[in-house]
Order: structure tokens, then C-alpha cells, then sequence
């Protein structure tokens, strides 16, 4: 949203995208997303984010073969004295930079982000329940998922 401060407290949906839409991190499999080591990478380095900076706090979020989908909480409360907080493009700046170079050093030499991401302002209750469940739900959908090519 034009003007809006993506550093203060609250919760997001953020989606990112392979390069190309290209099958990266694993299949879906009956149902469940079964992840490759590269999908791994990428859950291991979203999970390094919420150690690497103390007002961050995860919520609901799921690898997919060419896609990340996530629910991002900054919450001041977190926030060590000396810490800056980084806004959501430069969290997830921090993401697609790490994960890149990991998938790199392991042998997908030509491994990329699309460039930009997709975000979403959470602002009440019921668009949080119904983020969860589309997050927690999208392996079922895989086939019909706008991102299935």
C-alpha cells in the first residue's frame, strides 16, 4: 500500500516465487508437499530469519515447488534496545538473498527469486483465519493452484 510503513508492528502475508515459476524445492505428493534438499534450504533459511532478527515472529507458512507463502509478524515487543526493524521487503530481501546463495552452493548454479513479491497487510481476525487455512490447505489445491504450470 502506497505511503505505508512495512516496518511497523503487525501481521503480513507475504508470497514469493521461483524464477520462471520453475519446480525448485520438492513435489507434492498425495496431497503433501514433500520437500527435496533445496526445499529444505528454503525452510531452514526461513526459519533462520525469525533467529536472526528478535521481533520477528513467524506464523503459518509452507514451501511449495516453486513458491513460499507466509504469515510474517513484527512485533516491537521482540525488539533488542540497539535493533533497527527491518521492513517487510527488506526481510524478505535478507530470505531470497541467504536462500539463493545456500541453493547456489549446493548445485542449482542458476537458481533465482523472481524479483519481486507479493504482500499483504493482515489487518483483523477473520482475514488471518482465512490466510491460515489457504497456507496450511495449499498442498490440497496444488492441482488447481494458480501457480501450477
Amino acid at each position: 500500500m502506497l505511503g505505508y510503513d512495512y516496518s511497523r508492528e503487525g501481521l503480513y502475508f507475504v508470497t514469493s516465487c521461483v524464477k520462471d515459476r520453475a519446480y525448485v524445492f520438492g513435489e507434492v505428493v498425495k496431497e503433501e508437499m514433500q520437500l527435496n534438499g533445496y526445499g529444505r534450504i528454503a525452510e531452514e533459511q526461513w526459519l533462520w530469519l525469525e533467529r536472526q532478527y528478535p521481533y520477528l515472529v513467524l506464523h503459518a507458512f509452507i514451501i511449495m515447488p516453486n513458491h513460499v507463502h507466509a504469515i510474517l509478524e513484527i512485533d516491537q515487543d521482540n525488539k533488542a534496545a540497539d535493533t533497527n526493524i527491518k521492513s517487510i521487503s527488506a526481510l524478505m530481501g535478507a530470505y531470497k538473498t541467504t536462500t539463493s546463495k545456500k541453493i547456489r552452493q549446493a548445485g542449482l548454479a542458476d537458481f533465482a527469486w523472481h524479483r519481486s513479491f507479493h504482500d499483504h497487510i493482515i489487518r483483523h481476525e477473520r482475514a488471518y483465519q482465512n490466510i491460515l487455512h489457504y497456507i496450511q490447505t495449499n498442498p490440497s489445491r496444488w492441482q488447481t493452484d494458480t501457480f501450477h504450470s
